[in-house]
Order: C-alpha cells, then sequence, then structure tokens
C-alpha cells in the first residue's frame, strides 16, 4: 500500500489502482483538481520521489499512459491520472477545509426556472431539508437526470435556505441542456453529487484581486463575489467577464453586494468605452501590479492557458493563478 508525501508534512495512502486524487478525497485531504479527466491541468503537481503509472493519458501534459518516476527536479504529473507504484513524494500542500467536506449525492428538485438570455438558462435547485449540503462559493456539482450526468458551477455562496442557483448555456445537440431548456418544470425530480472541485477563494497577502470569466464561467465568479462580500474582503477586486457581444453578458455583478470595478470585454463586437478583445489582454489593460495580484479564472480551457502564460509571463506569481476549466461535452 503506496503511501503519499504532500510537501506541508501531510501523507495518507493509497491502495492499488486508485489515482492519486481519488486516495486524497478517500482520505478527507483536498487537493487542487477540477475536471478530473486529465485534461484542464489543475492538478498538476511535481513528482519529487517515486515512482507512478498513467490510468489515463495526461492530455494537458501531452502525455500517454506509462510509468514516471520522480527527479530531484521534478517532474509534473496529473494527480488525477496517475496512481502511485511506490511511495511518492509530491511538491504540493492539502487545502485544508475543502477536504473536510463530505461528498454527497442527493435528490434535489427544480425551484425555479428562469431565462437569463436566449442561451443561458438559470436553475435554482432545492435539497430535502436536513441535507446539510456544504460547500465553499466557486466549487461545482454533478447533475443528474435520465442517467446523464453534467458538471456545473454553484453560482451562489452558502445560502441559509440551502438552495442552489445553477447557469446553464445551451449546448447544441447537448442531452442535458435541451432537457433543462425545452422540458425541466419545476419540481422536477433529479439527483445531484458534489461539492466538487477546488476552485475557492484563498486568503494570501495580495493587495488585488482578479476575477476572469468568460461565458458562463461568471457562475462560481458571482459565488466568489457573494463570499467576498459576506466576509467584506478589503481588497482591490476587479471583474472582467468577457463574451461574444453585449447582449451575451446577462448578469448584473453589481447584485452581490461586492464592492468591485466591473470590466466587460467582447471578442465579436464593438462598442464605445468596453474592450474589444481577449480577456487576459484586458486585465493587462488595467496596469495592475501582477506581482501584488492573486488571479480566479473560470471558463474554456484556451482562456485558462492563454492567460496564464500571458499574466505570468508579465510579473503574475504562478501559484497565485487559480483557475477551472469548462470542459465540452453533449
Amino acid at each position: 500500500m503506496p503511501k503519499i508525501y504532500l510537501s506541508n508534512g501531510i501523507e495518507f495512502n493509497s491502495v492499488d489502482g486508485q489515482t492519486i486524487l481519488d486516495a486524497a478525497r478517500q482520505n478527507n485531504t483536498a487537493i487542487e483538481h477540477s475536471c478530473r479527466n486529465g485534461r484542464c491541468g489543475v492538478c498538476v503537481a511535481p513528482l519529487l520521489e517515486g515512482e507512478t503509472d498513467a490510468a489515463i493519458d495526461e492530455e494537458f501534459l501531452g502525455k500517454s499512459k506509462g510509468k514516471v518516476k520522480g527527479k530531484t527536479e521534478g517532474v509534473n504529473i496529473l494527480t488525477c491520472c496517475r496512481v502511485a507504484i511506490s511511495d511518492i513524494y509530491l511538491d504540493i500542500e492539502d487545502l485544508g477545509i475543502i477536504g473536510s467536506l463530505p461528498l454527497l449525492t442527493l435528490p434535489c428538485r427544480i425551484d425555479s426556472i428562469k431565462k437569463l438570455n436566449d442561451d443561458v438558462v438559470g436553475i435554482v435547485l432545492r435539497l430535502p431539508p436536513g441535507s446539510d449540503f456544504m460547500f465553499c462559493a466557486g466549487q461545482y456539482i454533478d447533475l443528474i437526470h435520465a442517467g446523464i450526468r453534467r458538471s456545473y458551477s454553484i453560482a451562489n455562496s452558502p445560502r441559509t435556505d440551502g438552495k442552489l442557483e445553477l447557469q446553464v448555456k445551451k449546448v447544441q445537440g447537448g442531452v442535458m441542456s435541451d432537457y433543462l431548456f425545452d422540458q425541466a418544470a419545476q419540481n422536477d425530480l433529479l439527483r445531484l453529487e458534489g461539492p466538487l472541485g477546488t476552485f475557492s477563494y484563498r486568503e494570501d497577502e495580495a493587495e488585488n484581486i482578479v476575477l476572469l470569466a468568460t461565458g458562463t464561467g461568471i457562475a462560481p465568479i458571482k459565488a466568489m463575489l457573494e463570499y467576498l462580500s459576506e466576509f467584506r474582503v478589503k481588497k482591490n477586486i476587479y471583474v472582467v467577464w468577457g463574451a461574444r457581444r453585449h447582449a451575451d453578458l446577462y448578469l448584473d455583478t453589481s447584485t452581490t453586494g461586492a464592492k468591485h470595478k466591473f470590466i466587460p470585454v467582447l471578442s465579436r463586437e464593438k462598442r464605445e468605452d468596453i474592450f474589444c478583445g481577449y480577456v487576459q489582454d484586458a486585465v493587462l489593460d488595467l496596469s495592475l501590479d501582477l506581482k501584488n495580484t492573486t488571479v480566479y479564472a473560470c471558463g474554456s480551457e484556451l482562456m485558462i492557458r492563454d492567460a496564464l502564460t500571458l499574466l505570468v509571463k508579465n510579473g503574475l506569481v504562478p501559484s497565485r493563478f487559480y483557475s477551472d476549466a469548462f470542459l465540452s461535452s453533449k
């Protein structure tokens, strides 16, 4: 039974065939992750010592299945893809409280449905009384209906009534989105599993917070804004939200209560006083001291990769870039 050691002294066991990420979860230890299938790269970890094998391809790293041994300088692996063959040492730390949140599978009902624009619908889910579903603002759930499972970010911070808000984009030929847009009705019974992912606010010394989103990536950003408002976090907060056209900016972030500067970005439409181009370029246009900034990014894989590369090149500390990639599925 191999043992996994983290750089901050946390250690836990794994069983044969179990990915490092699953072993951590089983031992109530949270380590960075999002997609759980090797595509987003959030769970990347330097392997300092020991031997691992890949259960699935590490698509983000461009690696196929195979064994990897740690070296003095470390080699990167994805914890959602790899299993430990021997005791291993990873240069990552656990995330504290997130690891103590129980992963639950619960029934839920649709409390309300509201069209936010032509392509996005807002869904509010009602959980059974006493279900005690706990999560951190920024995490997501898997929604399950008729054997179909899809991942959606929770678009609110924890509420006293326990309800969960989702923002679902219309996907051409998408089985779940077709149901939610065209067939779903109030009180429909579904199931959910969660909380999932580690995208959440981290306290640090940076004076600036940039909340970066494209499309429905604004959903967990809205949840974070509500959290920052509730706990009166006193930092310079910037929300940079990208869309193709102005009509796609369906959310008024001022309703969250958080004091922030809102920067809309359009890629397919030019309007006066609105930045036209890419969200990462709009961040540079703010002329912030990126060494004193933490970035939370949610949206497409391409946006997240490009934003990380560009912002780090211009001074952002890599460890202060947190992300949640939205991966396409039908």
